[in-house]
């Protein structure tokens, strides 16, 4: 129910309306509320996250919205046609988180699906889908779910996420970032004649400075169907990696030089946005301009034990200015760090548990060190300086805490392909990393791109390689783990078909791959 304080903000909207006729009238609204969809996120054996945004008209100041909180009704079922309510409360759309909705639904049953929607006065939203988690104590024999990420809408459509929203049987989808991308529209790319061609798509809106501008970039993102559908369909894990504020940005520093102290205005921004687009729990709500607890950890009984990384927040600046470069003598910095002491502590002491049978590192940036070169012409090592191989005393840190563990899987984005590779700590193998490509970003992409040969000759850890675009799908069982890399073709035209380009095969007990 609206406060008469209420009433009379919104008397500017629609004049002489009491607060039940404002709730109920559709057309008080200038569209459908729910244009943004629906998903849910963080599960736990007992509930979830279920999230919503009110934005009737997406593109437009405050989606549409008036400046005033709303009661937003949700329900979570046992059957998709909603015939046994288990949960149903009521939510409140606050204009100062841009009227999204995240409800924390408890005393639900372990590793299940169900069921939920929302209703605004006489409209409803379209129905989701999301599963709890096994108890800790259960011991599940099988477990399937994907990754993704990285999804530049003027790069390419999101066939790939309509594509996972079919995958069945997932149990959660792993994002690892990079869900919109800050820029303004770009100038035209060009074709293998050299002429100036179009965007597949056009960004709205200039660089994402404010939190405006950051929600007018989700809302662009979060209208195309594709896209809602993989997230109606599934239960998310959600990260940030660096485009959700600006690309490449660590700490409080940006590539672009602003002062940290203007800088971290602009993050949190950036991070507003983020939360109050995904389906994560009020934990993570930002505060004093930083998510300071964005890694956590899941468990799947005692099959998998996830950690969930935070590269970003607490990183130090990268060496030599940043990019694709030779060794240099910041990458030696012994007090350099890629992740916060107080996380890298957490994480350790995660692995050392051996609580399952398998423990997975679910994060941003890649942990294998690679020889980047690709042309004859490149006499010396080439490394990416944003990724761990920029920082080598935190890289080899982490990497000999997993030494005698045997069941490590490192699960990686931010590249636009897909690697798979060996981690080593001391010249022996410790993890295996996979590397999981982009949704859209980097375009259509090719089998191998050029100079891939010289790549796995200069680096024999590095077993798969692909440019294409797509997602992961994992498999895992109490004796292996199976990553699936699912491509499509090409993203600049609607549509491609989805297949499987390798298998991957990891015996529990031994980091190696196997490759079918």
């Amino acid at each position: 129910m609206l406060t008469r304080r209420q009433i009379l903000t919104t008397a500017t909207v629609a004049p002489m309306l009491a607060a039940p006729a404002i709730v109920k009238a559709q057309s008080w609204f200038a569209g459908y509320p729910f244009a943004l969809g629906v998903t849910s996120g963080d599960p736990a054996p007992d509930g979830f996250v279920i999230w919503t945004k009110l934005a009737p008209k997406p593109l437009d100041p405050h989606g549409g919205m008036p400046m005033v909180p709303l009661p937003v009704k949700w329900e979570v079922a046992s059957d998709d046609r909603f015939k046994t309510i288990v949960a149903s409360g009521e939510a409140t759309a606050r204009p100062e988180l841009g009227h999204s909705v995240h409800v924390e639904v408890a005393g639900l049953q372990p590793d299940r699906p169900y069921w939920y929607r929302f209703t605004l006065g006489s409209d409803q939203s379209t129905r989701g889908r999301a599963h709890t988690l096994p108890l800790s104590s259960a011991s599940p024999t099988a477990l399937k779910f994907g990754v993704a990420g990285c999804q530049n809408y003027e790069d390419g459509y999101f066939t790939a996420f309509r594509h996972l929203a079919r995958e069945d049987d997932l149990a959660f989808v792993y994002h690892y970032g990079d869900f919109i991308y800050e820029y303004k529209q770009r100038g035209p790319d060009y074709d293998k004649d050299g002429l100036p061609v179009d965007q597949v798509r056009q960004h709205v809106g200039q660089d994402c400075f404010d939190l405006t501008d950051y929600r007018l970039r989700y809302a662009q993102y979060l209208s195309d169907y594709d896209l809602q559908a993989a997230r109606a369909r599934h239960t998310w894990f959600s990260t940030f990696d660096d485009h959700e504020v600006e690309n490449n940005w660590v700490g409080d520093f940006d590539w672009k030089d602003a002062p940290p102290e203007v800088f971290r205005l602009r993050r949190q921004a950036g991070l507003q946005a983020w939360y109050e687009y995904m389906p994560v729990r009020a934990a993570l709500l930002p505060r004093n301009g930083i998510i300071t607890n964005a890694y956590r950890e899941a468990r799947f009984g005692d099959l998998l034990s996830i950690d969930f990384l935070d590269t970003r927040s607490f990183r130090s600046d990268q060496p030599c200015d940043d990019g694709f470069k030779t060794h240099c003598a910041g990458i030696d910095d012994a007090k350099a760090q890629v992740i916060s002491a107080e996380e890298e502590s957490w994480a350790v002491r995660n692995l050392s548990r051996r609580q399952a049978k398998w423990n997975c590192v679910a994060q941003q940036v890649m942990m294998m060190s690679l020889d980047r070169r690709r042309y004859a012409d490149e006499k010396e090592k080439i490394y990416n300086l944003d990724s761990w191989a920029g920082y080598e005393v935190a890289r080899k840190r982490m990497l000999a805490k997993m030494r005698g563990l045997d069941n490590v899987v490192v699960l990686t984005g931010d590249e636009h392909q897909n690697f798979a590779g060996l981690l080593e700590s001391e010249g022996k193998p410790v993890a295996v990393e996979f590397v999981s490509t982009s949704i859209s970003s980097g375009g259509d992409g090719q089998d191998l791109r050029a100079g891939s040969d010289l790549m796995f000759k200069n680096n024999p850890q590095l077993k798969f390689l692909n440019d294409q675009r797509g997602y992961l799908v994992c498999d895992v069982t109490p004796e292996a783990w199976t990553t699936r890399v699912r491509v499509m073709d090409h993203v600049s035209t609607p549509g491609a078909d989805i297949n499987t380009r390798a298998t991957l095969t990891v015996p529990r007990g031994q980091p190696s791959i196997s490759i079918a």
